[in-house]
């Protein structure tokens, strides 16, 4: 059995209900709930959350909420493998324990279906306890700076501001999507950011992180663009 978990708590401060705020018609959770019934890999599709109101929306869309977030899991230093955690501890509890269990952030509008499954896909021939998305970043972190407290710039990678760029280890960054994992490291608390996890590369555009009223501006231009190429794309 899989299932995709969706956290999305109440108490969002920067963005007020962003989970559930409109973006291009449709709440923001409707997103990846919609996308996770389409791609057909799961058995239940849960949503944890400890606010009514966005409980209500997510079994709209369809989705499940069988339980409300306790509290505790609930405030700003609640971290979301503890989150995770209590899902699947919670389905242990009722013998419905998955095989594999996929995160799915609730502020994932550019989520796609194939990535889900190329997610999958890898995480099971790799025999790997995770596979999660990544992308680049788009300068060489080694030609990174930083402010002093003088005010005055210096290298952090000194050694390797004479280097060309093309010469330089390309990086990743967690893009922030979804985290496919084997239910069994998420409830051992195996460590997400090691070898033990095999990456799902993201082409930049498709990766937003929206924390901020600016990252919703940017995030709704990039969208209205993306879906404005598609249709012209479907027109020629």
């Amino acid at each position: 059995m899989n299932i995709a978990i969706i956290p999305a708590r109440g108490g969002s401060k920067r963005i007020p209900r962003k989970n559930i705020k409109d973006f291009h018609g449709k709440p923001m959770i409707a997103y990846p709930i919609s996308v996770a019934l389409e791609s057909g890999l799961f058995d239940r599709i849960i949503v944890s959350t400890d606010d009514e109101e966005i409980a209500d929306v997510a079994k709209r869309y369809g989705a499940e909420v069988p339980f409300m977030r306790p509290k505790e899991l609930a405030d700003d230093y609640a971290g979301t493998n503890a989150v995770v955690r209590h899902c699947l501890e919670w389905l242990v509890e009722k013998n419905r324990k998955p095989e594999y269990a996929c995160c799915i952030y609730a502020t994932t509008p550019f989520l796609r279906t194939e990535y889900l499954r190329n997610g999958l896909e890898l995480l099971k021939e790799s025999g790997k306890s995770f596979a999660f998305t990544v992308t680049t970043f788009p300068s060489p972190i080694q030609r990174s700076v930083r402010i002093r407290k003088d005010g005055a710039l210096e290298a952090i990678f000194p050694e390797h501001v004479p280097k060309r760029s093309q010469d330089l280890e390309e990086a990743y960054h967690d893009a922030g999507q979804f985290y496919w994992g084997k239910s069994e490291a998420f409830l051992n608390r195996v460590a997400l950011y090691s070898p033990e996890s095999i990456p799902v590369v993201l082409p930049r555009y498709l990766v937003h992180d929206i924390d901020t009223p600016e990252d919703w501006r940017m995030a709704e231009l990039m969208y209205k663009a993306l879906r404005s190429d598609m249709n012209h794309s479907n027109s020629i």
